[in-house]
């Protein structure tokens, strides 16, 4: 075949303006780096937080330390989730994952209306407290939410509604996780519907935002 073939010249042609791919890091690896940020304010917090008084919270009865360690799990896994989802070739399924810590999560929270005592070094809070309280998790999920979603921006996502919902869920896990340093109130009805509220907010705004940032080409072709 001879060198002026003009197949090849076609081939040279449109591969010599090819760039190199950079190959994203791993998910395991991006939600390490995801949590790493999320000790750091935590780290940040505990400065100014009470760990004494907290430890003595959590060990003074289990829903407390259950709910709290849901919550943990909660967030890391819906954080590697929402890596998984965003590789093309990763099942939707990966969206179930974070669903039996959420589970132990909300089940554990909802035993501290069942108790009949008070933790020690904690009261019951007013309206304006439990609402502070919402509004904490707000504040604390929108930076974390804006990381995921800057973390995910270089993968092509083909399913944006459902990796933004699980990156939602993980920082609102998250948030909901850094809230126990700053809150020293026994678990109320009151108190838990602000903060299911909260979780909500969070996740039904980062899955409408998070999902309009996620749209590639691709996407919009499709529709």
């Amino acid at each position: 075949m001879s060198s002026d073939n003009p197949h090849e010249s076609l081939i040279r042609e449109l591969a010599g303006g090819l760039a190199p791919v950079r190959r994203l890091p791993s998910p395991t690896r991006r939600t390490l780096a995801w949590i790493a940020a999320v000790v750091l304010i935590g780290v940040c917090g505990a400065a100014i937080a009470d760990l004494h008084a907290l430890s003595a919270r959590l060990a003074a009865t289990p829903d407390m330390w259950l709910a709290a360690t849901g919550s943990t799990l909660t967030a890391a896994l819906a954080a590697f989730a929402t890596f998984q989802l965003s590789l093309p070739d990763r099942s939707r399924l990966w969206a179930w994952l974070p669903v039996p810590a959420a589970i132990l999560w909300i089940a554990a929270s909802g035993l501290g209306c069942l108790r009949t005592w008070l933790v020690p070094g904690t009261h019951t809070p007013g309206l304006s407290e439990a609402r502070d309280c919402l509004l904490i998790i707000l504040a604390l999920s929108l930076p974390l939410s804006a990381l995921l979603i800057v973390m995910l921006r270089k993968a092509y996502v083909l399913e944006p509604e459902l990796t933004a919902l699980t990156a939602g869920l993980a920082a609102a896990a998250a948030a909901a996780t850094l809230l126990n340093l700053f809150h020293p109130f026994d678990a109320t009805a009151s108190d838990l519907a602000f903060h299911a509220m909260a979780v909500v907010m969070v996740v039904a705004i980062i899955r409408w935002l998070g999902a309009r940032a996620l749209v590639n080409d691709e996407n919009i072709r499709r529709t």
